[in-house]
């Protein structure tokens, strides 16, 4: 078994990146409310309720909501000093033909299948809307490349050629 290691601090792991889309800062200030006003409380009375009834250490309710309260507690810790350090990216690049941080890229692979991605910082990625992290190989690789240029990435399958079709920076919700 070997020692824990903090990620941040691990000088094998690359750091991530500290941006975030508009959009992303203010889910993740959603869901810091939503731990801080609602569930917190609501676990904190479960607790004083449970522990009211005696005996702690056979109680079963007192045992678990007191597990969850730490685990929310410890959840407000982390994104309040994540959401202080990150650096919120609301506008567009001066160069809105070349991929940047934010942008909706197209890609056509070998075969000829299409691939719709979107670059965003790491606390946001969603691999259901296709939102791939800034600090991804594929993400690295395409930063600053321009329509019609192909950009060759390593899988784990092997190497694999993209050619971009369109890059866009729009509103996620369209």
């Amino acid at each position: 078994m070997t020692r824990w290691r903090d990620p941040a601090k691990d000088p094998r792991q690359e750091p991530k990146s500290n941006v975030i889309t508009a959009e992303g800062a203010a889910r993740l200030r959603g869901i810091l409310d939503h731990l801080s006003r609602v569930k917190r409380p609501a676990l904190s009375t479960k607790v004083g309720e449970a522990a009211a009834l005696g005996d702690r250490s056979e109680n079963a309710d007192y045992t678990y909501n007191k597990k969850e309260l730490n685990r929310v507690i410890a959840r407000i810790r982390y994104l309040t000093k994540r959401l202080d350090e990150l650096q919120v990216i609301d506008r567009l690049p001066a160069d809105t033909s070349k991929v940047f941080f934010g942008a909706f890229v197209a890609l056509e692979d070998e075969e000829g299948e299409t691939l719709d991605i979107r670059l965003v910082g790491h606390d946001e990625t969603d691999t259901t809307k296709h939102w791939i992290s800034v600090d991804a190989p594929l993400a690295k690789a395409l930063l600053g490349k321009e329509v019609d240029d192909e950009v060759t990435v390593t899988t784990p399958a092997g190497d694999t050629t993209y050619l971009i079709t369109a890059i866009d920076y729009r509103d996620p919700a369209r």
